[in-house]
């Protein structure tokens, strides 16, 4: 090791891996529509999905509840589970304890619970004033999932007709970018449904299928009015960050309420799911309450429009929900460096794309000779064997089922991933097979290190929550802020730490399935 160390002044992604770029929209207007637009329906009705199970076992949750359940009280909720739930979400969401939810067979001690089970809660939030329990959006129409297979987003907004078709706008990286490109690339970058993005475009401005609505500002289509976020692509970046909140906060057992502007309060329906808290979060950000209830009535408010575009989002979705499986739980996966190289363990979990996702991400740096952003010689290998379906711009995509899209199943994504002998796309690779070497390209990054982090049907999936992330048999852990936590295996440990000193420094020795690390 001599003539290598690891002492990397903050080597992470600062939470920020697009990078600045800078939106110029085209001044022109265009004062008539250019082509007809599509033929949408005028009408729709948003359904709820409502079953009525009946219980079938009298084993309670914790073993020092006995009894069989019996008609619930009014102090008592039945609740029906959903995908992406876990005991201690749910008990955050209804203010209650794990040990006092009862259910009608026994539930697992780890991963998401299975979708569709029936628990009985006690009823704690009688009385509180919360949100509209109504369902408005799956989940599946919130993430990049396997729904949007077949959307063609260019196709669409061609078709659409509108001025969105004829938008272009200079960005740094991609240069002069079409209305559908901008579209097309946050939804890949930030595994947000282009529907969703595409539906709140034309309730903002009226874009998708005509001309910009009166008092829309170009240069600020969405209405955040950051200077530093100009232009199309800019908007939809804050755009993205704000659903993300919503989604993944609720998901983690987070969010529990809703602030407005004014400093109004109103608690979280504990019944909702993931994507309708996602829409009811996004316009509390920037609404007073009586606004917001305009804006997520279900007949004249956002899906009004949204039905309009794309018809009923449960019918969308009727073939992909629930997005998780019963006992859905992680594909063996390895290390993401080649085994015998001194790396280090630089960050536990932490957003995996922009600071407002899931804490979905994990970073590794390299022994360098010197701190910050050099070239580095050593590789970022395939944690698992899959098809290569994007590479550019730093990153590199990884899709495990090997279909070529990455709304559907495991997917894992590589940041900071040089040019220089980056894979290309379209290359099928086993299990540490070399992929190309860290870097700080591809977005804000203080040192040279790789940034990975895993999809499932198109959701980032906590690296430490309750499917957590698991690479040569070590488990990451969440700690008390992102970037903190540890990777364990059985009574060994090793300390996440941004500046690589010791507790943090792996040698992986497969041959011998195991790690010298000098804590």
């Amino acid at each position: 090791m001599v003539g290598f160390f690891l002492l990397i002044p903050l080597v992470a992604c600062q939470g920020n891996l697009w990078g600045d770029y800078h939106a110029y929209p085209t001044a022109a207007w265009i004062e008539d529509p250019t082509s007809t637009p599509l033929p949408f329906p005028a009408t729709a009705t948003v359904q709820t999905r409502q079953e009525t199970p009946t219980l079938t076992a009298t084993k309670p949750v914790r073993p020092q509840v006995t009894g069989t359940f019996q008609a619930t009280s009014s102090a008592t909720i039945r609740y029906l589970t959903q995908a992406g739930d876990s005991l201690e979400t749910i008990a955050t969401r209804f203010s209650v304890q794990p040990e006092e939810i009862l259910a009608s067979t026994s539930l697992p001690e780890q991963g998401f619970l299975p979708p569709g089970l029936l628990l009985l809660i006690p009823n704690r939030l009688d009385g509180v004033a919360k949100t509209p329990s109504e369902k408005l959006l799956p989940d599946s129409e919130v993430v990049y999932s396997p729904s949007t297979v077949g959307f063609e987003i260019e196709a669409y907004v061609q078709q659409a007709g509108g001025y969105l078709a004829e938008h272009k706008e200079y960005l740094a990286v991609d240069g002069w970018t079409s209305g559908a490109g901008c579209v097309r690339r946050i939804a890949l970058e930030s595994s947000i449904n282009p529907r969703l993005l595409l539906a709140y475009i034309e309730y903002k401005t009226g874009w998708v299928t005509g001309q910009s609505k009166p008092g829309v500002d170009p240069s600020y289509p969405l209405a955040y009015g950051d200077l530093r976020y100009r232009g199309l692509y800019q908007q939809l970046r804050l755009l993205v960050q704000d659903i993300a909140a919503g989604y993944y906060s609720w998901r983690a057992g987070t969010l529990t309420e809703l602030k407005f502007p004014d400093g109004q309060t109103l608690r979280l329906a504990p019944e909702l799911n993931a994507g309708t808290v996602a829409l009811q979060y996004l316009f509390s950000r920037h609404h007073t309450y009586e606004e917001w209830l305009q804006a997520i009535d279900p007949e004249t408010g956002f899906l009004a429009v949204y039905r309009r575009l794309f018809g009923d989002p449960w019918e969308l979705t009727a073939g992909v929900e629930p997005l998780f499986p019963p006992h859905l739980i992680q594909p063996p996966l390895t290390f993401p460096f080649e085994p015998g190289r001194l790396w280090s363990f630089t960050g536990g979990p932490h957003a995996a794309w922009e600071k407002e996702s899931a804490l979905a991400a994990l970073d590794f740096a390299p022994a360098m000779a010197e701190p910050g952003c050099g070239e580095s010689p050593d590789w970022v290998v395939a944690v698992a064997p899959g098809l290569i379906v994007r590479s550019g711009g730093g990153y590199v995509i990884l899709d495990l089922d090997g279909d070529g899209y990455e709304q559907t199943g495991w997917v894992i994504l590589y940041m900071h991933i040089a040019k220089k002998e980056r894979i290309p796309a379209g290359v099928w690779v086993n299990a540490g097979d070399r992929i190309g070497h860290p870097s700080c390209e591809g977005g804000i990054a203080t040192g040279t290190h790789v940034h990975i982090a895993r999809k499932y049907n198109g959701e980032w999936i906590g690296a430490g929550g309750p499917v957590p992330f698991v690479l040569s048999g070590w488990t990451a852990h969440q700690g008390d802020a992102p970037y903190f936590g540890t990777l364990t295996k059985g009574d060994k440990v090793i300390i996440s730490n941004l500046t690589g000193s010791a507790v943090s420094q792996i040698i992986w020795k497969p041959e011998e399935d195991s790690v010298d690390n000098k804590r």
